[in-house]
């Protein structure tokens, strides 16, 4: 029985320790992380993990509620989605973000010998956060540029916007861009893909119905004949159907 409670007592040190020092590294007990968070958390994850170590992800039970904390979008949503701050203040929060975005989106491309992701849900996932961010910051932009000028409908403000917005496709042109690797995704990874083009790609055309989206019809046509997933096959479908409609 001694033996028993001694080895119950280390692995409850054993525990206790692996807490701290994900604490010490992550601040996952904080409600909300900033940008400053971000950019720490995002060197660590970086620099901190040999090439051959696991970085906080889905298959890795210790730290997975480290991951879900980075593409937690309430992070971003809780500042740029309250109506009672100011828009420049929000916009300055947006960019932000985005740069630590870009940031992540670099940590979770690894592959293996066969050329498949190793973390492909993961990968995908940074993805759904950065596009749900650009749609917000873009905006929040625009909305200052209108805000500040004296003629809001003048052709300088204008060609502004109109280039914020086509700079905003081509981001999400990145996205689908994923579909031509496919062969390196799982059926999760897949999956994914598909919800991201059902959710995000629908917002974004409601938000900007009449912005030139003909680069990215030319490209979801080309798309829908080249992959094998009938989810993002149908997905593709779906949202070429949703731009000819407005």
């Amino acid at each position: 029985m001694a033996r028993i409670n001694t080895l119950l007592l280390a692995f409850v040190c054993l525990f206790f320790t692996n807490c701290n020092d994900n604490n010490s590294k992550y601040p996952i007990d904080k409600r909300y992380w900033d940008a400053m968070d971000y950019a720490n958390v995002i060197r660590e994850l970086k620099y901190g993990y040999e090439s051959d170590e696991i970085v906080p992800s889905y298959n890795d039970p210790e730290n997975r509620i480290v991951f879900e904390k980075l593409v937690d979008q309430q992070n971003f949503k809780v500042v740029l989605d309250d109506k009672e701050l100011g828009k420049k203040h929000r916009n300055e929060i947006s960019s932000d973000f985005f740069m630590r975005w870009k940031d992540m989106n670099t940590i979770y491309r690894q592959t293996d010998r066969k050329d498949n992701y190793v973390y492909d849900r993961e990968l995908i996932e940074v993805w759904h956060f950065g596009l749900s961010l650009q749609l917000r910051y873009f905006k929040l932009g625009n909305d200052v540029i209108a805000e500040s000028s004296d003629d809001p409908n003048s052709g300088q403000a204008g060609r502004i916007i109109n280039s914020n917005v086509r700079t905003l496709l081509s981001n999400f042109n990145n996205y689908l861009d994923e579909v031509n690797n496919e062969k390196a995704f799982s059926k999760e990874g897949k999956e994914l893909i598909s919800k991201g083009i059902d959710l995000y790609f629908t917002e974004l055309v409601d938000l900007y119905p009449k912005a030139n989206y003909k680069g990215m019809q030319r490209k979801i046509e080309l798309l829908q004949k080249k992959t094998k997933s009938e989810n993002i096959k149908t997905s593709l479908v779906k949202l070429n159907e949703l731009i000819k409609s407005k």
